[in-house]
């Protein structure tokens, strides 16, 4: 048993990859699955698409590998964050689609809790924010809107669970119901400095508390996988949310470090130490990883709309067949054009946190086309990302050091967007040479726990840059389109 089997299950598709002993990603499968959008604003999954595209893609990664389950020494997860599902204690049937991260339809009580001030106290114990991206206000609405789910709630007839906590339930047949500390500090309901579900918002709420899983390190034994499922009983031993297991595979253990992963949306994450630090600047303060019982705190910022505003040109508009095509079209944008795209199609992120926003396309002339929304659809990442980077660097000026920006995620293979962030925000950005950081921080994770990966210390040893994107806009540029992008997202937070 030399191998290990990372589950990465996203937003839009689940991937399975089997590592070597090396930690080198020898096989992967990937299956996409349906989206589902039953109002404005809000974004649904299947859980039966979640579960049986899981099970599809770690068979066949197993069996591509030219191995059997037997020759797995553990699993390691790691999952789309904040995605809320509620199922049935004894069946597993869940009660409802799952709600997903993206979901909006609890901005209205969110505004009731900022109202009261009960955002305060939210913040003060879990460092979020009191927003619809959240697991606790979906997982409320569940129980305010299905019959009879509240009753059956107290009653230990349901149970809670971020989409880890649901695939080690199947997995399992049942028998663990777990989460580890990054899945639980992105609910609302956990209390980040005493590491521990929080009555008070539970109460709050009206949650009952027994709905929640038990909370674990990151590298800890979840259980086991029934042998119906892969063929063989094998321990899952690693766990964290997508982002936090980026920040692991990016190797982002000193404090000062910072990740920033582009899939659907993009997450940076600044690791702080064991010290969490309260925002100024509306970002989050939460857990990037936990070892040993030792939480390391991280500040977060979320963009909701990275990777999503090229799906949105592939099948919204149908202007490009393929994501790369972006790279080529941007190339060739009119430079004389300053279209400026504010892909706000579910609110803005993080610094602004507006729910009610919606997206916007500013500086359209009679000769703007496919090339000149390509390039400002890269754009507007690199735009995002700046707004976060200077909102960090101002709740971090403490410390005294410049931040390290390392990149990962299907759009950091975009050579023009890359080039274009590190234009943005005037410093180098570094992209490993394995882009896989998210499924191998779960991999290391659950290969460190079983004794076949090495300690940390050596693990980020192994980590290399396979390009440095160095910044080549002058500062004057520099200044002026920033300009318009901030006037741009003015202009579209007022409407």
């Amino acid at each position: 048993m030399t191998h290990i089997l990372a589950i990465d299950q996203g937003t839009t598709s689940t991937r399975a990859l089997v590592f070597d002993g090396n930690i080198n990603a020898i096989t992967t499968a990937q299956q996409e699955f349906k989206q589902h959008f039953p109002q404005s604003g809000w974004v649904e999954h299947d859980p039966a698409d979640l579960w049986s595209t899981t099970l599809k893609t770690c068979r066949e990664a197993i069996a591509d590998a030219n191995l059997t389950a037997q020759d797995i020494t553990a699993i390691g997860i790691t999952n789309q964050r904040e995605t809320t599902l509620v199922w049935d204690a004894k069946t597993g049937e869940p009660i409802h689609n799952a709600i997903v991260w993206q979901d909006r339809r609890t901005a209205d009580y969110c505004r009731t809790l900022r109202d009261a001030g009960d955002d305060v106290m939210i913040t003060a114990k879990t460092g979020l924010l009191a927003d619809p991206y959240f697991s606790g206000t979906k997982l409320k609405w569940l129980l305010d809107n299905l019959p009879n789910a509240r009753t059956r709630a107290a009653k230990g007839e349901l149970l809670f669970g971020t989409v880890d906590s649901f695939l080690i339930w199947k997995l399992t047949n049942g028998a663990a119901h777990v989460t580890d500390a990054t899945n639980a500090a992105r609910t609302l309901l956990y209390d980040i400095h005493k590491g521990a579900w929080s009555q008070t918002i539970c109460d709050l709420f009206d949650i009952p508390i027994q709905m929640l899983p038990k909370v674990h390190d990151c590298a800890a034994d979840f259980g086991t996988s029934a042998p119906e499922h892969l063929g063989a009983a094998v321990p899952i031993l690693g766990l964290a949310g997508d982002q936090q297991a980026a920040t692991i595979g990016q190797a982002c253990f000193e404090p000062g470090m910072i990740k920033s992963t582009y899939g659907t949306g993009c997450f940076a994450l600044l690791n702080t130490g064991t010290t969490p630090v309260a925002s100024t600047n509306r970002l989050l303060t939460t857990i990037a990883y936990q070892l040993d019982g030792v939480p390391i705190y991280a500040l977060e910022g979320s963009i909701f709309v990275a990777g999503a505003v090229v799906q949105w040109l592939r099948d919204g508009l149908g202007i490009i067949e393929n994501a790369r095509d972006t790279q080529k079209l941007a190339a060739n944008a009119d430079p004389h054009q300053d279209v400026i795209i504010v892909p706000a199609f579910t609110g803005l992120g993080a610094p602004y946190w507006n729910a009610e926003c919606r997206g916007a396309v500013y500086g359209l002339t009679r000769n703007s086309g496919p090339a000149e929304f390509a390039r400002a659809a890269l754009e507007s990442v690199g735009f995002q990302t700046r707004d976060l980077l200077e909102a960090m660097r101002s709740d971090w000026k403490a410390s005294g050091a410049e931040p390290t920006l390392r990149v990962d995620g299907g759009m950091s293979g975009n050579d023009h967007a890359m080039q274009f962030l590190s234009n943005t925000i005037n410093a180098p950005v570094d992209r490993p040479a394995v882009l896989e950081t998210t499924a191998m921080g779960a991999a290391w994770l659950a290969g460190q726990r079983a004794g076949l990966y090495p300690e940390m210390r050596e693990f980020a040893a192994g980590w290399a840059a396979d390009r440095t994107f160095e910044p080549d806009m002058s500062e004057e540029i520099r200044g002026e389109r920033y300009c318009r992008w901030k006037r741009a997202v003015k202009a579209t937070l007022s409407v």
